[in-house]
């Protein structure tokens, strides 16, 4: 009799062990899921072209000629105007830009060059933050979709069980709808972390872009100071 409950216990306990045995699959994870998954997706892939985009422009911002400061300052003792301005035009970076704004205000009084020159910064750091509010964007919904994901699927299984007419509930079935539940919530925090970051990334990056002007501004401010 003992033996017969041991082959018993023990048959019914094989397809549990090869159950567990089974790896997990992402794919087949991710299409528990449902249509939410699909959305986060998509997201995903939009904030990531987006990075991309966006860290191309910052990077082509960022670089400058070492010399051209140097360039522009001899230029301007010589009076050779006309060859400053095609310096910054042939240069075409936002400090270029910018002190090709000055340039063009040499003669009127110090305070309008000053804010001609940060008129075209405040431009050009506008054009380095295109985009990034979608960014953000991406980073705050991605999280509460997956939170509305788990919500659908747990009012889900809970209906399935309220409208059971056996009053039996099987494990498998409430498991079944939990694991679609969660699923929607990893995938949520996965995608709003990721872009979290991303976002984080590109203002930092900013950030030193607009530093760098900064700098320029002054060096340019200094310059037009310089006593003949």
């Amino acid at each position: 009799m003992l033996l017969q409950v041991i082959d018993t216990l023990t048959v019914a306990a094989e397809p549990l062990a090869e159950t567990a045995q089974e790896p997990m699959n992402l794919f087949h994870m991710a299409a528990y899921g449902g249509w939410i998954m699909v959305v986060l997706a998509l997201l995903l892939a939009l904030a990531v072209y987006l990075f991309i985009e966006r860290l191309v422009v910052i990077q082509r911002a960022k670089k400058e000629d070492k010399s051209f400061m140097d360039r522009i300052k001899d230029y301007i003792h010589d009076g050779k105007i006309d060859s400053a301005l095609n310096l910054c035009r042939q240069t075409n970076t936002p400090a270029a830009r910018m002190v090709e704004k000055g340039i063009t205000r040499i003669g009127r009084p110090m305070s309008d060059v000053q804010v001609a020159v940060e008129n075209v910064g405040n431009l050009e750091v506008a054009n380095l933050e295109k985009n990034l509010v979608i960014v953000a964007t991406i980073a705050a919904i991605a999280p509460m979709l997956g939170f509305l994901g788990t919500v659908m699927g747990m009012v889900q299984t809970f209906y399935n069980m309220a409208s059971n007419s056996t009053g039996v509930i099987e494990l498998s079935a409430l498991s079944e709808g939990m694991y679609q539940a969660m699923v929607t919530t990893i995938g949520g925090l996965i995608v709003g972390i990721l872009v979290l970051f991303a976002y984080n990334y590109l203002v930092a990056r900013i950030d030193s872009v607009v530093r760098l002007l900064e700098s320029r501004t002054l060096e340019f401010m200094d310059l037009l100071n310089e006593p003949a």
